[in-house]
């Protein structure tokens, strides 16, 4: 498994980045989807990292400054067939390890609370994110869950 930080350009990823948010858009109604497509995160000032196994992208995740102290997790997705087998918990542990090299000293992140993302909560709790209030820009939202954690 190679975890490394994509350029954004290839259409390998464009394809990845639009599957999810088509997925998401799927699940919950447009006004509680906190989705970045591939030009927010071109120009947002993430750092978006792509997991690749045998050359086949297989997961992303990016990590988008909220100030100089804090940042959010964002575009959290694994392909379906490579799901229950860790590349997840890898990908959030380096994110996280990044977060703290970059000086950051909290990292929160938005996820669904419907049924469907039960597995990503408790992915994040085991990597020591709690719920919490909403943060940033976000609002009160009975689809969403918000979690933080200090680095």
């Amino acid at each position: 498994m190679d975890i490394r930080i994509d350029p954004l350009t290839g259409p390998e990823i464009a394809r990845f980045l639009a599957e999810h948010t088509a997925q998401l858009r799927s699940i919950t109604p447009p006004e509680s989807t906190h989705t970045l497509d591939l030009d927010d995160l071109r120009t947002g000032g993430a750092t978006v990292w792509s997991v690749r196994e045998d050359g086949a992208l297989v997961a992303c995740g990016a990590l988008k400054p909220l100030d100089a102290v804090h940042a959010e997790l964002k575009s959290m997705r694994t392909a379906n067939s490579h799901l229950r087998r860790g590349i997840a918990s890898r990908l959030v542990a380096h994110i996280l390890d990044h977060a703290r090299a970059r000086g950051f000293t909290r990292v929160s992140l938005e996820t669904g609370s419907e049924k469907f993302f039960a597995p990503a909560r408790a992915l994040y709790a085991r990597h020591g994110f709690v719920e919490c209030e909403p943060f940033g820009s976000y609002r009160p939202d009975p689809l969403s869950t918000f979690m933080t954690r200090t680095l």
